[in-house]
């Protein structure tokens, strides 16, 4: 699946493209909102596992009738496991942190991701990063510490390990991006719920904690469907557009988990998190914004 740079720059299609990623982002963030509710009554490998067998026979069930075998068409099975092996192990430190942290905070530190990008892109893919790009990559990591620093409403042990999900995540994208230029959204789709559910089937034995009501287990069925929905439009947003376009408008999922955490937990960031929260999202947005304009 290839995209021209004509199609890139139809506006048309960079609306989309828009839409789709602040749609994704609801979803997301409605996802890991339900998520640190129904771990009050289940463990985290659980909600693991039926996020991820929702995606899997979801996806399987869609794609089967219009594609047959063919809708394990690859051009590259090893990225597409390897994708899948980060995606599930992101997932699982990102279940354990929502656990122990609020919904808002713990998305605000995950919008860190597009600049840890950033230190991708000049390290690994030997880029140009410029010298204001990396005073965006500073600036953020301050207003991370200011989300998950000591004596805060986030326990810093927990922050840290959301830093690990930063960093896990960041790599999950960039494998996403060098993917979506041959590879079907619909296919990658299927192989990272079918990696996410195999591993997590291994884990779950140990962890298996019976559901005791309805309401629990429509909880994590709303968990696989809104993580699956919004990963699919996450990938489809940024074949649609540049990722320089789709990227400012990931950072909606900040005021997206916001609400949720104050309706769900009625829980407020303090002002310092605010305060970082905030920082992480305009340094992400102008780096976006700078990396855009070089490349155009």
């Amino acid at each position: 699946m290839s995209t021209s740079p004509f199609e890139f720059h139809d506006p048309a299609r960079r609306g989309v493209g828009i839409a789709l990623a602040v749609a994704a982002m609801a979803s997301l963030s409605f996802s890991d909102a339900t998520s640190k509710w129904v771990m009050l009554s289940v463990t985290p490998v659980m909600v693991l596992w039926f996020r991820y067998a929702v995606q899997a026979v979801g996806t399987a069930l869609v794609l089967a009738p219009l594609r047959g075998r063919a809708m394990w068409r690859t051009h590259s099975l090893r990225w597409q496991l390897l994708r899948g092996l980060l995606m599930v192990s992101c997932s699982l430190l990102a279940f354990y942190c929502l656990q122990r942290m609020p919904v808002a905070e713990f998305t605000a530190t995950v919008m860190l991701t597009p600049l840890v990008l950033t230190a991708l892109a000049r390290f690994v893919m030997k880029e140009q990063v410029s010298a204001l790009r990396w005073l965006m990559v500073v600036g953020g990591l301050i207003g991370a510490l200011l989300v998950i620093r000591p004596g805060g409403q986030v326990d810093s042990t927990v922050g840290w390990m959301a830093l690990t999900v930063v960093v896990t995540y960041a790599v999950f994208q960039a494998v996403t991006s060098h993917m979506t230029r041959t590879e079907d959204p619909a296919v990658m789709q299927l192989y990272t719920g079918w990696v996410g559910w195999a591993v997590s089937t291994l884990l779950v034995f140990n962890a298996w904690v019976t559901p005791q009501s309805l309401h629990d287990w429509a909880l994590l069925l709303m968990v696989g469907l809104a993580a699956t929905l919004g990963q699919y439009l996450l990938i489809v947003a940024f074949s649609k557009a540049p990722a320089s376009v789709v990227s400012p408008f990931l950072y909606t999922g900040v005021a997206f988990s916001t609400f949720m955490g104050w309706w769900l937990f009625d829980h407020i960031p303090d002002a310092l998190a605010f305060t970082g929260m905030g920082l992480v999202v305009l340094c992400g947005v102008v780096a976006g914004r700078i990396k855009g304009a070089a490349q155009a």
